[in-house]
């Protein structure tokens, strides 16, 4: 076996055992355990914040640029739909079934061994390799928490499952909780204001209003009102209307600057839940995409969101692996597709000057 076969199917046990693990978010800590062992077993100098490991090629160059390799540990629960046990791998010809095998558990560990052989030689970059939590629900508790103890990134490799082509932007999003405001009066008189006749302006302009920035990846903003609650009996004209929009934001926008557009148009008050998943984009000049391009892979905008709305540098999502298998029953891999993806990953990476 060659070295990046050798390293392959380390990954591949790496997974088998992870799988094994319960590794719900917020309670990823025997999987976090697992990879700091692995890591210590390497010789390698393993740091640790919560459920977040993450460890240095080399010791850290101030001349040179810095490379992140992340994926993230932690997985949805199961659902009741599965047939095979799903913290147990299961293996049948090419296909690895095991929850978290696809999302991510494939990414994740062929980027750990793309790191590893990445890390046998000098490259022209500083190189780490984070393993990190709460990924799937966007917690305050994962990767977020170490990125100012890693400082200057200047380019992330973010692992999620895109056949190994280049998501090279990705929607961001809002939840946005409004609130119209009346007087309440009895539906039989003439009385009160009717607040839900006071939200029906604003609803229609959520329908209605596009906003002038248009992404070639993604089209325009998209917004869609998809809850309204108002009432309390059928004779009380309702002094409130509350309701809900979805708002997935193109990368010509930050989430702070919509949530402003929006405000400045409607009458309602507008509260986000968040602003934290912003959108993202890497240029198609970038040397990244470009080594990308030279490899045959192909480029297109992710509707899903990752820790790369996290991410306030550079950063370029892929991995082996299929979208359309995370969060199903039955969830699988393809050994192929590992031993793909780290081929693919360590040729992208090697020499790769930014």
């Amino acid at each position: 076996m060659n070295k990046i076969e050798i390293y392959t199917a380390q990954a591949i046990e790496l997974l088998k055992q992870l799988i094994s693990i319960e590794s719900l978010s917020r309670n990823e800590d025997k999987a976090a355990d697992l990879m700091e062992e692995f890591l210590k077993k390497k010789g390698l100098d393993v740091n640790r914040k919560g459920n977040n490991v993450w460890v240095w090629a080399r010791a850290k160059h101030s001349n040179k640029p810095t490379i992140l390799l992340n994926s993230h540990i932690d997985t949805v629960k199961p659902s009741s739909k599965w047939t095979y046990p799903p913290y147990t791998t299961t293996i049948e010809g090419d296909f690895l079934y095991g929850l978290g095998s696809n999302d991510a558990g494939g990414p994740l560990v062929s980027l750990l061994a793309t790191f590893l052989l990445l890390a046998e030689e000098e490259q022209p970059y500083n190189l780490v390799y984070a393993a990190t939590a709460e990924e799937e629900i966007s917690g305050t508790n994962g990767v977020a928490i170490i990125l100012e103890e890693l400082g200057a990134i200047d380019l992330g490799i973010v692992g999620e499952p895109t056949d190994m082509q280049m998501a090279v932007g990705e929607k961001g999003l809002l939840v946005l909780d409004c609130e119209a405001k009346g007087k309440a009066g009895h539906a039989a008189r003439n009385e009160g204001v009717n607040a839900i006749y006071e939200a029906l302006h604003d609803i229609e302009w959520f329908r209605n209003y596009q906003f002038s920035e248009v992404s070639e990846l993604f089209g325009p903003v998209k917004m869609t009102v998809t809850q309204v609650e108002a009432g309390s009996q059928h004779n009380v004209v309702p002094d409130t209307c509350k309701f809900v929009v979805d708002v997935r934001v193109n990368e010509k926008y930050r989430n702070q600057q919509v949530v402003d557009i929006i405000q400045s148009h409607v009458k309602c008050r507008v509260i986000p839940r968040s602003t934290r998943l912003n959108s993202s984009a890497i240029a198609l000049e970038h040397p990244v995409v470009q080594k990308g391009l030279q490899l045959g892979r192909s480029y297109y905008g992710s509707p899903t969101t990752s820790d790369q709305a996290l991410m306030n540098f550079t950063t370029l999502k892929m991995g082996p692996g299929h979208s359309g298998r995370s969060h199903t029953a039955d969830e699988y891999i393809k050994l192929s597709e590992i031993t793909e993806g780290v081929k693919i990953y360590y040729e992208l990476l090697t020499d790769l000057k930014l």
